[in-house]
C-alpha cells in the first residue's frame, strides 16, 4: 500500500511497467490504477508492439488488470504519458475521478478535455519519463509515430 496522495509513489510503479515494456522491445509507456487508499488494483504497459495490438495500450492493461470494479469514480489511474484520446476516453467512460500523468510534454493527449470534465488531473512533469519516451522516440521514430496515428 502506498500513502495516499503519495503521487511520485504511485508513479514508480507506472514507470516500472514501463521499463517492463522496454525489456520486452515495446513502448515503454506504463500505467497503474490505485484506490483511494492507496492499494494497487492494476497495472500494465504498452503492449501494442509486442502483440501486435493497437488496442493495448498501457492504461488499457492496467484497466484490464483491475478486473471489474463497482465504481472507478475514487480510483486514480496514474500513467507515465498524458493519457491518448482513446484511453482519456477510457477515463471518462468509466468515471475515474483522478489522473496522474508522470509527463506531457512528449505528448499532450486528452488531458485538458479530462479537466474540463471534472476529472481531477496532476502533471507531475517527471524529468525520469520525460527522458525515457523521449529517447524512445529518438531510436524509433517510425514506431512512435504508427501508435499515434502520423503517417
Amino acid at each position: 500500500m502506498i500513502r495516499p496522495g503519495d503521487y511520485a509513489a504511485m508513479l514508480a510503479v507506472a514507470v516500472a511497467e514501463a521499463h517492463k515494456g522496454l525489456a520486452e522491445g515495446g513502448i515503454p509507456i506504463g500505467a497503474a490504477i490505485f484506490d483511494a487508499s492507496g492499494n494497487l488494483i492494476g497495472a500494465g504497459h504498452n503492449r501494442r508492439v509486442q502483440h501486435d495490438d493497437p488496442s493495448m495500450h498501457a492504461e488499457t492493461d492496467a484497466f484490464r488488470n483491475a478486473g471489474r470494479q463497482r465504481s472507478y469514480r475514487k480510483l486514480i489511474m496514474v500513467t507515465t504519458l498524458a493519457p491518448c484520446w482513446y484511453c482519456s476516453g477510457l477515463v471518462r467512460q468509466f468515471g475515474f475521478g483522478t489522473l496522474v500523468a508522470g509527463e506531457s510534454r512528449n505528448f499532450q493527449g486528452g488531458m485538458e478535455w479530462l479537466g474540463s470534465l471534472g476529472v481531477k488531473v496532476i502533471d507531475l512533469d517527471s524529468p525520469e519519463c520525460v527522458a525515457l519516451l523521449a529517447e524512445y522516440i529518438r531510436l524509433n521514430p517510425e514506431v512512435w509515430n504508427e501508435d499515434i496515428g502520423e503517417e
